[in-house]
């Protein structure tokens, strides 16, 4: 009686533990390393994933040139295909600038000769547009000259061309003068400019300036290969002319003397006139 129990007791443990080996395996993995799982919402498991919106960049507007927005001009000479063109962008009136102190070349449109000038003497602002902005010279399809205006001045890199597309003329400027150009002011500010000496490719190169701290120019003149030649000319404050000193024509003619050629005291009299001594008139 006690074996018939036993065995019953053998038999039902080996029917349970069979029955938690089968539940075991229904978990069981094929891999050591723990599966983990990312839940999710109900609500977002069939849905398609949702792709972030790329905001399109808004295109700029070809009429502003450093932040101001320009009017559109442009010229034309010559006949057939020798017709050149100059395409160019002027400042709105409301936003006209007339020549600083310190300018030297200043470049507008004149509505009523419909051509571009470069002078200091701007007349009516109502009757002018100040270059501002991209600048194209052209003769057909080839550019001749291309640069940029920046409120009357040349700014940044001027180029030039012939005919058959060939560069023979590359400068770069600031706001006017040649970008290398050293600059000396009176103030800490340097708003006071005192001196401008044009360099170029490493030497002086253009017209140098220097000015009294009232803003009048106090000397000018032009260098060449780092050479002083041609006129230079002095000035009192008053903006009257006080001495020219001539230089030679040519950097390498030793053989040329520098001299004064003429003098005036401050309130413009000729005090000296270098031809006048030399022959003897004085």
């Amino acid at each position: 009686m006690r074996l018939v129990i036993f065995l019953f007791v053998l038999l039902t443990g080996l029917k349970s533990k069979g029955q938690e080996d089968a539940i075991a395996n229904l978990f069981k993995v094929d891999y050591e390393t723990p599966l983990t799982i990312e839940l999710k919402k109900a609500s977002e498991s069939d849905e398609e994933p949702i792709e972030p919106v790329q905001k399109k960049e808004r295109k700029k507007n070809p009429k502003i040139f450093y932040g101001i927005k320009t009017k559109r001009g442009f010229t034309k000479t010559g006949f057939g295909k020798n017709t050149v063109v100059e395409l160019f962008h002027y400042l709105k009136y409301k936003d006209f600038e007339g020549p600083g102190k310190y300018v030297r070349d200043f470049y507008y449109y004149d509505f009523k000769k419909k051509k571009i000038l470069n002078s200091l003497n701007v007349g009516d602002p109502k009757n002018v547009g100040v270059m501002h902005g991209h600048y194209v010279k052209k003769m057909g399809e080839q550019i001749l000259e291309e640069g940029y205006f920046y409120k009357g001045m040349k700014h940044r890199r001027w180029v030039r061309l012939n005919r058959h597309d060939i560069l023979f003329d590359k400068k770069v400027y600031w706001k006017g003068w040649p970008e290398q150009s050293l600059l000396a002011f009176y103030d800490y500010k340097k708003e006071i400019l005192k001196e401008a000496i044009p360099v170029h490719f490493g030497e002086r190169e253009g017209t140098y300036y220097a000015f009294h701290e009232n803003g009048v120019v106090a000397v000018s003149g032009e260098y060449k290969y780092d050479k002083r030649i041609g006129i230079w000319r002095e000035y009192y404050p008053n903006r009257r002319l006080k001495r020219e000193i001539s230089y030679p024509e040519d950097p390498y003619d030793f053989g040329k003397k520098t001299y004064i050629s003429k003098e005036w005291d401050e309130s413009g009299n000729l005090i000296y006139d270098r031809n006048s001594f030399l022959s003897g008139s004085h």
